[in-house]
């Protein structure tokens, strides 16, 4: 799509924030009228639209998209989406851990026992740890807390979280990240530990940086949207 507009404005409106095109507000692409919580997530979102320049690219405004999959998507089916991002804890990153070789070994347990420990500590959940990749079942009561930790986030905090959690492959992670417990490059470098070894020893070739780069902008980018909306301080 080309630019249509020339000026972009953030306002306040009902209590909430919305983002204008020359005076129009934004709608959602299902039509929805595109309310956000905060001024400053507003004020960013609009440096996105303005930023774009003779071509409309959504690819390079993922705030918007964070936005708008919030109100188009995770607010009709918000049950559906709080079981996708808990049914990660049931098989989470963190808990699977490799035999050898042994550097990697003590890679993994430097990394994500901290993570095991803050969740205990933070939000009494303790989750068992094996080593391979066979699945183990994981106490009903801890995954229990960790869905009404997700199921306590409102519509627009799950659009990130999901995308967190997603990439990530770890619930346990994608809260401490909420929490404001780890930064987004944290997050990043240890839900990544494994396949950076094999890069590390193997060699990388251009496709799988290429993934890699895409997927630390898209973390970065959900995290801070959680920030502009507040909910990371």
């Amino acid at each position: 799509m080309k630019r249509f507009y020339k000026k972009v404005t953030a306002e306040e409106e009902g209590g909430a924030y919305s983002v204008l095109l020359d005076g129009r507000v934004i709608k959602t692409p299902a039509k929805a009228h595109l309310r956000l919580p905060t001024h400053a997530l507003a004020e960013a979102i609009a440096e996105e639209w303005d930023a774009q320049e003779t071509e409309i690219r959504p690819s390079k405004m993922p705030l918007m998209q964070a936005a708008a999959t919030a109100i188009d998507r995770v607010t009709p089916q918000r049950d559906k989406v709080v079981d996708e991002i808990s049914n990660f804890g049931e098989t989470d990153l963190v808990c699977y851990r490799a035999t050898y070789p042994t550097s990697l070994v003590a890679k993994q347990s430097a990394a994500w026992d901290p993570m095991l420990s803050w969740i205990e500590v933070r939000h009494q959940v303790t989750l068992k740890v094996c080593q391979g990749v066979m699945h183990i079942p994981q106490p009903p009561e801890a995954l229990e807390k960790m869905r009404s930790v997700v199921a306590a986030q409102n519509d627009m905090t799950l659009a990130p979280l999901h995308n967190i959690t997603s990439l990530c492959g770890s619930l346990v992670i994608a809260l401490a990240a909420l929490d404001g417990h780890i930064t987004a490059e944290k997050a990043f470098e240890i839900s990544e530990l494994d396949e950076t070894h094999v890069m590390e020893f193997w060699g990388a070739d251009a496709e799988a940086v290429n993934r890699r780069n895409k997927n630390k902008e898209s973390l970065a980018a959900s995290v801070r949207f959680l920030k502009l909306s507040g909910i990371i301080t």
